[in-house]
């Protein structure tokens, strides 16, 4: 039977990397008396999959990983269960039954959104209606963004165009944010700073590490031609 969990991090566990978070969770399915499968072998592990890996110092209101098990509670019942295990900064939103051919959340994971927000001291001196008029001169009227990205062996030259499917600029109470919708997987995956680094270079801004504080606010399937689709959706309630 597939489980997919949705879980939100916050404060100091935005510190913890992917593995460290892996490992909290394999113990906490242990102490909430998940009958979660293993695998086989001489070495048996949790069969357990995270759809899209966090960087450390992210926050996120929307991260998956998906278990297989032998039986499970109700979907209420396991996540009590599974928050009362929990450290603070980590809580258990969802949990819900996969269909028995549906596919692991870390293979159809096409995108995700986020909220960016200025940590304290890192104003770029620029007004909301600049920085507008530079969004649309970067992003919005060209038919094309070329920028050269680098990996561990090689450069390439992709078109962010492309990869990036929403890009606003707004206030909030006085305080400037930027929300993004980018492309995520293993083939095309564009970081936030990856597209704010070229926006800054583009308005002749020095671009700063931990200029931002970066919120992850959900995770998606699908494509632009047939909408994006939250992995919370693929589910359904266990009652």
């Amino acid at each position: 039977m597939k489980i997919r969990i949705k879980f939100s991090k916050s404060g100091s566990m935005k510190f913890i990397g992917h593995l460290d978070t892996m490992r909290y969770f394999q113990k906490a399915m242990r102490r909430a008396d998940i009958d979660i499968a293993y695998s086989a072998g001489f070495s048996p592990h949790q069969i357990m999959s995270f759809a899209a890996p966090l960087g450390v110092g992210v926050t996120s209101d929307g991260e998956y990983l998906d278990i297989e098990v032998h039986s499970t509670r109700s979907t209420a019942d396991a996540l009590a269960a599974l928050n009362d295990t929990m450290a603070e900064g980590f809580f258990v939103k969802d949990y819900r039954r996969l269909p028995d051919d549906a596919k692991t959340a870390m293979s159809i994971v096409t995108c995700a959104d986020y909220m960016l927000t200025f940590r304290e001291g890192y104003e770029c001196g620029l007004s909301p209606e600049a920085l507008r008029e530079g969004l649309h001169a970067f992003y919005e009227a060209p038919a094309q963004i070329p920028v050269i990205k680098k990996t561990k062996k090689s450069e390439k030259t992709i078109d962010l165009k492309q990869l990036v499917y929403d890009f606003q600029i707004f206030e909030d109470e006085g305080n400037v944010k930027f929300y993004l919708k980018l492309s995520t997987g293993s083939t095309d995956n564009v970081k936030p700073e990856f597209l704010m680094e070229h926006f800054y270079r583009f308005l002749g801004l020095e671009f700063k590490d931990f200029t931002f504080q970066v919120h992850r606010l959900d995770v998606y399937t699908g494509g632009q031609a047939e909408g994006f689709v939250s992995l919370n959706d693929s589910g359904t309630v266990i009652v």
